[in-house]
This record gives structure tokens, sequence and C-alpha cells, in this order.
């Protein structure tokens, strides 16, 4: 376990995903294996997204879960999948999806952070352009701070 908001090995680069709930599920399944939720909160994102899109822009999605799963949080994490392959995202495209988890409100520090990440494009093609997760870590870095 780690204090850290987004851990290395939960950043990941993925080909393609079959649907938008595919990537929902991969980014719950990261927060799941991390142990920063419980598997019951993949259900809220999902349950979230069927109310209203977590498409953010910039290619960025950020699934997370419903108020009513916030008691299936152990502790603030991120996952981060960047995918080669966009996503139908509800006639958007995404190839970034950040799944979050966030105790009481620390969901929207966090999605502040990673909002000021994706407000320049500059960063969002270093984003885009990097070879591996390691790279995608070390430009994600200061979510962690």
């Amino acid at each position: 376990m780690t204090d850290q908001i987004l851990a290395p090995g939960d950043i990941r680069i993925v080909a393609a995903a079959a649907s938008r709930e595919d990537a929902i599920r991969e980014a719950g399944r990261i927060l799941v294996e991390a142990g920063a939720v419980e598997p019951e909160y993949v259900g809220a994102m999902l349950d979230r997204e069927r109310s209203v899109s977590t498409f953010m822009g910039n290619g960025l999605a950020i699934p997370h879960g419903t108020n009513e799963a916030k008691d299936r949080i152990r502790r603030s994490a991120l996952s981060f999948v960047r995918y080669e392959e966009p996503i139908d995202w509800g006639g958007e495209e995404a190839r970034f999806v950040v799944g979050i988890a966030g105790i009481g409100d620390e969901h929207l520090e966090i999605l502040s952070r990673i909002a000021v990440i994706f407000s320049d494009e500059d960063e969002v093609r270093k984003l885009l352009d990097a070879d591996s997760s390691d790279e995608l870590g070390r430009l994600l870095s200061e979510v962690n701070e």
C-alpha cells in the first residue's frame, strides 16, 4: 500500500478498449488492485456514467463512483490509463481514462490537479507521446504533491 495518490503501478498504457464501459471497468479494476476501493465501487462508477458523462475534454474522461459509494473507498487514489486507440465516449474521443476515488472531499483537490495538467495542450501532447508508463508517471508527478 502507498500513500501516493497516483502510484507507478497504477499507470497503464493499453492498446484499446472495446467500449466506454470496458474502460471504466479497467480504471476501476486498477483501483481495486491498489487496495483503494472495494469491488462494489466499480459498479458505482458505471452507475455515475449512466447518469452523467465523465468526459472532460482534451481526450480525458474521469470516471468516479456515486456519492452513495463513498463508503466503498478505503483511501484516496487515482488510476491512469492511456489508450493508443481513442474510445467513443458518448460521441467524444477519450484517450485518457483516470479513475478517481477520494475520501471526503479530497477528490475535488485531486480533480483540480488533473484539470491543470489537461488544460495545457502541450502537456496533453507530452502524455500522448510518452513511451512508457514510467514516463507518464514523471509527467503526472504533480498530482502527488
